[in-house]
């Protein structure tokens, strides 16, 4: 019995070891799976390797070796192992390419535009303690107001807003919003790592919640996130955020959302009953975000498309009845040089929204952007990697932080050339 739970171990964990080192996109069916088992071993490596480790050596102990099958699963769990130390330095590779792709997209000096109280509360090297406790975030510094009303729908227009405790005056807006396929997700799931460390140094950052598929179909969902900007605008002054410098995040879904709002600025059809309003925004940082859904450039081909899960559960209508609408909710097709800066980070593994789909969004954008576009292929992260703590959500969260005090520092300065 404990040779084949040796073995059984050994399979799994061999399994999981290898989707966090190499992307494995087909079948499609099994995109999910491979997502959730590379995320999870890809940014926890050493907290499976010691798992391994004591789980191999108690069965080793009951015996597991004096059977065939037990020395096939140790030798597994070794090569698990090694495969786990190689995914941990991939892991600390992240941190200097982000700083490699900050320079490229935004100068070797683009640190010297920022105040020299931003620059005093960068973090020149990671936090250790990110990687040992996944889920701890220190909110003994900050203000944390939570379910404010941005419009009529009882739960799903509610809002979130994080703060220093010391009422900023005049500070730069970061608002998140939340991921989960445009059919699940809430606004207090995701990015916590990155609300909290940007409150922490005087952002106001503010988390939404919109309206969800099945129920509520495309471009309800837009709609909601430029209904949170306009709210923003109108009210962020009296929890000491300051109107003129809102930046977007978010990741997947989210990912998507602030890249089409960034883009679709001001687009009447897009703000129903609340037309006139102010919903343009200072900078965007996508995460992971589907630029197209009609994947009109065939980037992922008909085997792995999401046009199946898109026309059951997102879009009112099918691509071929009314391509029309897919154009007007996929932010590749707002590209335009009113763009904002955009900083837009990509795993190299993720098998949900594909770098290959990354690369073509940041070059068509780049091509006619009159501001900068920074582009970050993440090494060896699978999707939703940022959710939690980790080494790689912690470079992304120091790379952030950079991109937006850089933002926070020139907006006016890129609003005056682009004109």
């Amino acid at each position: 019995m404990t040779a084949t739970l040796l073995l059984l171990v050994g399979l799994s964990t061999a399994a999981a070891t290898f989707v966090a080192l190499v992307r494995v996109r087909h079948p499609s069916a099994l995109s999910f799976p491979v997502m959730m088992a590379g995320w999870l071993t890809g940014e926890y490596p050493l907290f499976h390797l010691t798992g391994q480790a004591i789980v191999a050596g108690l069965l080793i102990v009951g015996g597991a070796l004096e059977e065939t099958r037990g020395v096939i699963g140790i030798v597994l769990v070794v090569l698990s192992m090694l495969g786990l130390l190689r995914v941990q330095h991939v892991a600390r590779s992240a941190a200097p390419t982000a700083e490699a792709a900050l320079r490229t997209g935004l100068g070797d000096d683009y640190l010297d535009r920022l105040s020299a109280a931003s620059r005093a509360r960068l973090r020149t090297e990671g936090d250790p303690r990110t990687s040992r406790n996944p889920v701890s975030f220190d909110r003994s510094s900050l203000t944390i107001s939570t379910d404010i009303a941005y419009g009529p729908h009882p739960k799903r227009h509610l809002l979130d807003i994080y703060r220093p405790a010391d009422m900023p005056a005049g500070a730069p807006v970061v608002i998140q919003i939340h991921g989960g396929a445009w059919i699940i997700g809430h606004k207090q799931q995701q990015a916590q790592p990155l609300l909290h460390r940007l409150a922490r140094s005087g952002y106001v950052c503010v988390s939404i919640n919109y309206r969800l598929g099945p129920t509520f179909r495309f471009p309800d969902q837009i709609i909601d996130v430029k209904r949170a900007i306009a709210w923003v605008r109108e009210n962020i002054e009296q929890h000491g955020g300051d109107p003129s410098t809102i930046i977007l995040t978010g990741g997947s879904a989210g990912g998507h959302l602030s890249s089409l709002a960034a883009l679709s600025a001001g687009r009447r059809e897009l703000q129903p009953g609340f037309e006139d309003a102010d919903t343009s925004v200072a900078g965007c940082v996508p995460f992971y975000g589907p630029p197209d859904f009609a994947d009109r450039h065939g980037i992922r081909g008909r085997m792995a498309a999401m046009r199946p899960f898109l026309e059951r559960m997102v879009m009112p209508d099918k691509l071929a009845d009314d391509p029309e609408s897919w154009d007007a909710v996929s932010p590749i097709t707002h590209i335009g040089p009113h763009a904002p800066p955009f900083f837009i980070i990509q795993g190299t593994h993720d098998v949900l929204v594909w770098k290959e789909e990354a690369r073509d969004f940041q070059t068509r954008l780049r091509d006619v952007s009159r501001r900068p576009v920074v582009y970050w292929e993440v090494p060896g992260a699978q999707h939703a990697f940022d959710t939690l703590n980790s080494v790689r959500s912690g470079a992304a969260v120091d790379a952030v932080e950079r991109f937006v005090g850089w933002v926070a520092a020139t907006s006016t300065i890129l609003d005056e050339e682009a004109r």
